[in-house]
């Protein structure tokens, strides 16, 4: 994509920062026209699946330059698809993100005091930076940058930041109102985009490569210039992952587990219901390798069920997702008791047993999916990783997959 070069009236950070790539795939926003839930030959670079394009890209594009005109002596690029190279001559300060993959992946990075919007800062999972010691992340000052599912290019100029962590096709998959030009304006006028939709795998729209978790961390750690949290991050999440693969039960020692939206209407008998998904959306629940009740009952993204098909399949467990990122503990457990009042809803084994468990939100950076991994961990194998009692159990200090105290360290600068 070329951008227009455009001289500030006065000169600011962003003088210093500059946008130059070729969009490799789909142009940007072509052809996304909507928001596809079918389920076809998608692929990814991680977690074991394979990618549908045949063009791979490096997953860390960082590349340093040294200059003679300007006086830090060094500019640098990241590269990531579908924006392409973005080139800094100093790190981003002031950032836009949208929802919490890669506002978790800043705040990660020590930069939750510089966040300037999001999508919906109330949907951020507060709940687990809670649990962290010597953490206090909020999202009082952070600006909401939609409204009713539109973008207003006036509030990009308001916030003024330094970087947009957006894949710009979604955007408008979002907004019908965004056209490639208005990208192409906030990119030039204010600040670039860096971002890929790496929720999940099976949308049309996205023609061009995915990235795994990590890979996509790396590269907006390289973006900030904050390879040594990246790096200890990565380290954290390789050793929890370790002590997973040598803990699991056998596979037929593992329960069956449903994924059930906790937005469902409960008072109508209608449950979203999913199998498990390639994508980040799913990561900890393929990481921990489970056995998804509805794997073979869904063709695509996601189905509707009613009672009598729950019970049809019975999974061993529920999980319902968004559990942590969209209700209270309150209004889940209202939720739960409208299910166990139900004559065919009371049937279920994961009612009769007691296994209906809040999860975690499709949108997790790598602070949310520690979290998340150890409590679905909790929830699935009890007998191996130790009893889920609630959010609670994710303060106590025995029986952790990963040190809290090593991740808010690394928060507060202590790498």
């Amino acid at each position: 994509m070329s951008k227009e070069n455009k001289e500030p009236k006065t000169p600011t950070r962003r003088d210093y920062m500059k946008h130059s790539g070729e969009v490799i795939g789909c142009g940007l926003l072509a052809g996304c026209t909507g928001d596809s839930q079918s389920r076809g030959d998608s692929g990814s670079m991680d977690d074991g699946t394979s990618t549908p394009n045949p063009t791979e890209t490096p997953m860390s594009g960082l590349t340093e330059t040294a200059t003679e005109t300007d006086n830090r002596g060094i500019s640098y690029s990241v590269t990531m698809e579908p924006m392409g190279t973005v080139e800094f001559d100093e790190p981003p300060e002031n950032w836009v993100s949208y929802l919490s993959t890669y506002g978790d992946m800043g705040i990660a990075l020590g930069k939750a005091d510089t966040l300037q919007g999001l999508w919906d800062p109330e949907g951020m999972p507060n709940v687990f930076y809670d649990v962290l010691p010597d953490i206090d992340v909020s999202f009082e000052d952070v600006s909401p940058v939609s409204g009713d599912d539109e973008f207003d290019k006036e509030i990009f100029y308001e916030l003024d930041a330094d970087i947009h962590l957006f894949d710009p096709n979604w955007i408008g998959v979002l907004a019908e109102n965004w056209s490639e030009n208005d990208i192409e304006e906030i990119t030039s006028g204010i600040a670039p985009f860096l971002g890929n939709y790496i929720r999940r795998r099976s949308d049309e729209w996205h023609d061009y490569p995915y990235y795994s978790l990590y890979d996509a961390f790396e590269i907006v750690a390289d973006a900030f210039d904050e390879r040594e949290r990246y790096e200890a991050f990565e380290s954290i999440h390789d050793d929890m992952q370790a002590t997973i693969e040598e803990t699991l039960p056998p596979s037929e020692d593992r329960p069956t587990v449903g994924l059930v939206s906790v937005t469902s209407n409960f008072e109508g008998a209608t449950f979203y219901v999913y199998p498990v998904q390639d994508g980040n959306n799913h990561k900890q629940y393929r990481d921990l390798g489970m056995r998804g009740a509805f794997d073979n009952y869904i063709e695509g993204g996601y189905g509707q069920f009613d009672y009598e098909q729950l019970l049809e399949v019975d999974p061993d467990a529920i999980v319902f997702q968004y559990g942590f990122s969209h209700v209270s503990a309150e209004e889940f457990e209202s939720r739960m008791e409208t299910m166990r009042s139900d004559p065919v809803g009371s049937q279920l084994s994961a009612v009769q047993n007691d296994r209906l468990y809040r999860g975690g939100t499709a949108y997790q950076g790598p602070v949310v999916n520690l979290f998340q991994t150890e409590a679905a961990a909790r929830q699935f194998y009890p007998a191996v990783f130790g009893e889920w009692n609630g959010i609670e159990t994710l303060r106590e200090d025995s029986l952790t997959l990963f040190d809290r105290q090593r991740v808010a360290d690394i928060i507060n600068g202590t790498v």
